[in-house]
């Protein structure tokens, strides 16, 4: 596998991928302009995608990462947030963030291995900032968890 930062001006990111991380097209293609998404590819098709966006001095956030559902279990989900706190220290933060669904099991698992830390629980965060409802493991997603890792 081969992870690449994408050229948002001349490349079309994998929408399709982003989109299984967040149902918000809208959302996405705001967030994707504003930061620097990375691709993992296997040859040239596109396999995962994650995206990081500067939100304060010294900090950045990892706002998506998705990997194709046909590949689950296999750690790129994994790699690809090594790479991305590996890309965050490159790039001169001293803090990554990332916010996640109450209801993802596997997530907060995969960001607590990889070092980060819980720091706090943004309540009703997906009723506010999404029209539709959202479902996950069986449960109606509300609560955005707050992690964060000093690189």
């Amino acid at each position: 596998m081969n992870i690449r930062k994408l050229n948002i001006r001349e490349e079309t990111p994998p929408v399709d991928l982003l989109l299984l991380a967040d149902p918000s097209v809208r959302l996405v293609k705001e967030y994707v302009n504003r930061g620097h998404c990375y691709v993992a590819e296997e040859g040239s098709h596109p396999i995962g995608v994650y995206v990081l966006l500067p939100t304060r001095p010294d900090t950045i956030e990892l706002v998506n990462v998705a990997v194709n559902e046909n590949l689950h279990g296999r750690g790129y989900g994994k790699q690809l947030v090594n790479h991305a706190i590996d890309q965050a220290r490159e790039l001169g933060y001293t803090t990554i963030e990332v916010g996640t669904g109450s209801t993802g099991v596997a997530q907060l698992a995969l960001y607590q291995k990889c070092g980060f830390r819980m720091t706090g629980i943004d309540r009703d965060f997906f009723v506010r900032h999404y029209d539709e409802e959202i479902y996950e493991n069986g449960m109606r997603l509300r609560d955005m968890v707050r992690m964060s890792l000093d690189l």
